[in-house]
């Protein structure tokens, strides 16, 4: 088979034409090599016998078109860019030349698996796990976020294949626990996932890491520019293999959609399987948490359900498949992702619970059944504005979905009753019954009652009570659009046939209740923002109140610490001018007391000299003797 180098098709002027020019290409090589055989025998003299061996245990018989294509290519060692959808067998057409060119002597990293989430890469790791059953010395490793690294790091050990998202893988690289100097084979699997994620930087990183020589495998279901771009970037040579996409509307498939508020699902759910009473039932959820909720749900209504999503253990998925392909189980609840190894033939109903993220998803979804010429059921549950991806559906399978109401509650129960008593007819016919006979016979004639009053009690016991009704989602009736076959005049003729039957039914009467409850929306509306500015208010009045009392209180306590400060400042101060004053006082009292001495005893001394024979001194008060100052006359004797 010879494919198309990229180089070329770079040079196209789009992707449009590229795709074009492929498809042409394409149907001259299916016409040149019409009537080769596609079976495994047609390449097994090129692959080891262990692989062969492994493969053949595992159901291959033919190979998908994809593996037809994609391996000879790998094992010449030449870079490709594999075009084909999830679920054409991908996975094999990478492991296999990865198993063929790996060295089991060689306990060094050979070859690096990019995914875009841990499930697909879980599941890729486990398929060339068992590719490589027969094969001793070769290790497979996932690594993936929110797996303890400690943990991956120890198993990185002697690893020669990793199966990682980039982001992950990027994780070891920058810890040296990944060495990339011995890698041969780079494979990026649903590369265009791994771009609408935004892995683009870590993919083209991870890619211009490696060194010397390698081959580059590139696996998309779409081909966008950027995925072009980093085929020419890190690709020598490629060749474009592409893969027809798979038919997208299925004949034998009932496609039928309800409108169904997001909280009635589950009562949803049950009233579908008790109606149709589907003897295998595949139901899709988009999250592993719904998976769980669901099927629990399930187990405790009475019906024999089972979970299969990425969280569960190897060993638990597939004891989950064993018991759905048995009879075990007869309802498997599963994500996209998990869902994808299932090959069941016989499903008859696959119920969307969350319609799927993507629309390609859909397709593969609805075509769990139907198989072999059978015919099958899908039922879609839709909520609110999801309505719009109904429609793009649509468009993108060319088909239509048909919008059906949930079968009445008197409905479901007439078909549980009838499943019931076909189920008790078949019974008669192949069982000998005398002796229950005999029981009811004297039952009758104890109770006094007629055969069909007592199977009634019987069959009512068995199936119970009518359940209660469930309302669609009127989406449009709630202000949303979207209603089928409805442009812009079918919605204003609409709107003019609802106005001229509520001005016949009175719109007075209506717009006395509309400004009534108005009147009261707006005066809880207003009551409820007073209570709330009243509230902000108080909280900020109370705010600044306790500000302003921290403030004085502050204030108060630097007021008497300074007081108290200040007090015993002054009061040192003071005692110290005490003391100087106390000293100054002290000293002058001393001058005076010495000169007062002094005084007196010159006053003594002179009136010693006054009291001699000699004259008598005038002294002035300066100390001088000019002039006379003063004398001290004698005391005169009193006459009687």
């Amino acid at each position: 088979m010879r494919g198309t180098d990229v180089r070329e098709e770079l040079g196209a002027a789009g992707d449009a034409e590229i795709m074009e020019e492929a498809e042409a290409e394409e149907d001259t090589q299916m016409q040149e090599e019409e009537g080769e055989p596609d079976s495994l025998a047609s390449i097994e003299p090129l692959l080891d016998a262990r692989i062969v061996r492994a493969v053949r245990e595992m159901g291959f018989e033919k190979l998908t078109p994809i593996q037809v294509q994609a391996i000879p290519y790998l094992l010449k060692n030449e870079d490709i860019i594999g075009q084909a959808q999830t679920g054409t067998g991908k996975t094999a057409a990478f492991a296999i030349p990865a198993l063929q060119k790996i060295d089991p002597d060689l306990r060094r990293l050979q070859t690096v698996i990019l995914c875009p989430t841990r499930e697909l890469a879980m599941q890729a790791a486990e398929e060339i796990r068992h590719i490589a059953k027969y094969m001793h010395g070769i290790k497979v490793l996932p690594v993936y976020g929110g797996q303890e690294i400690s943990k991956q790091i120890r198993g990185l050990r002697d690893v020669q294949i990793i199966v990682g998202t980039p982001g992950r893988v990027m994780d070891h690289m920058r810890r040296h626990t990944i060495k990339l100097d011995y890698v041969n084979m780079v494979v990026l699997d649903e590369a265009d996932e791994m771009l609408d994620m935004g892995f683009r930087e870590d993919m083209e990183l991870i890619l211009g890491e490696i060194p010397g020589e390698h081959q580059t495998a590139l696996f998309s279901a779409t081909m966008p520019q950027p995925i072009l771009e980093i085929a020419n970037r890190f690709q020598k040579d490629a060749r474009l293999v592409k893969v027809a996409a798979k038919e997208l509307t299925i004949s034998l498939v009932t496609q039928r959609y309800y409108k169904v508020r997001k909280q009635d699902k589950e009562a949803a759910c049950v009233r579908l399987l008790e109606y149709y009473q589907p003897n295998l039932c595949l139901i899709f959820c988009n999250t592993k948490i719904m998976v769980d909720e669901l099927a629990e749900m399930l187990k405790k209504a009475g019906f024999r359900a089972e979970a299969l999503h990425g969280d569960m253990s190897q060993h638990q998925r597939d004891v989950a498949m064993n018991r759905f392909r048995n009879g075990g189980t007869n309802i498997l609840i599963a994500t996209d992702v998990a869902a994808r190894g299932i090959d069941v033939d016989n499903v008859e109903a696959v119920i969307n619970y969350d319609l799927p993220q993507d629309m390609e998803y859909y397709v593969h979804r609805i075509g769990r059944t139907g198989r072999a010429g059978k015919t099958g059921r899908s039922f879609t549950f839709v909520s609110g504005r999801e309505i719009y991806r109904i429609r793009q559906i649509e468009r993108f399978c060319r088909t239509t979905i048909e919008e059906k109401k949930l079968p009445g509650a008197a409905k479901v129960l007439k078909a549980k009753a009838d499943k019931y008593l076909n189920r008790a007819w078949e019974f008669h016919e192949s069982e000998d019954i005398e002796i229950m006979k005999a029981y009811l016979q004297r039952k009758m004639s104890a109770e006094e009652c007629d055969a069909l009053e007592l199977a009634a009690a019987m069959l009512k016991c068995q199936i119970g009570d009518k359940g209660p009704e469930i309302e669609a989602d009127d989406y449009d009736s709630r202000g949303g659009r979207g209603g089928r076959d409805k442009g812009r005049d079918g919605r204003r003729d609409d709107r003019r046939r609802r106005g001229r039957e509520e001005d016949r039914s009175g719109r007075g009467r209506r717009g006395r209740e509309e400004d009534y409850d108005g009147r009261r929306r707006r005066g809880r509306g207003e009551d409820r923002d007073d209570r709330g500015r009243r509230g902000r208010e108080e909280e900020r009045d109370g705010r600044r109140r306790r500000g302003r009392e921290e403030d004085r209180d502050d204030r108060k306590r630097r007021g008497w610490e300074e007081d108290h400060d200040d007090r015993g400042r002054r009061e040192r101060e003071e005692s110290h001018s005490d003391r100087r004053r106390h000293g100054r006082e002290e000293e002058r009292d001393d001058r005076r007391k010495r000169s007062r001495g002094e005084e007196y005893g010159s006053r003594r001394k002179n009136d010693r000299e006054e009291s001699s024979p000699s004259r008598v001194r005038d002294v002035r008060l300066d100390g001088s003797e000019k002039g006379l100052a003063f004398s001290f006359p004698k005391k005169k004797k009193k006459q009687r």
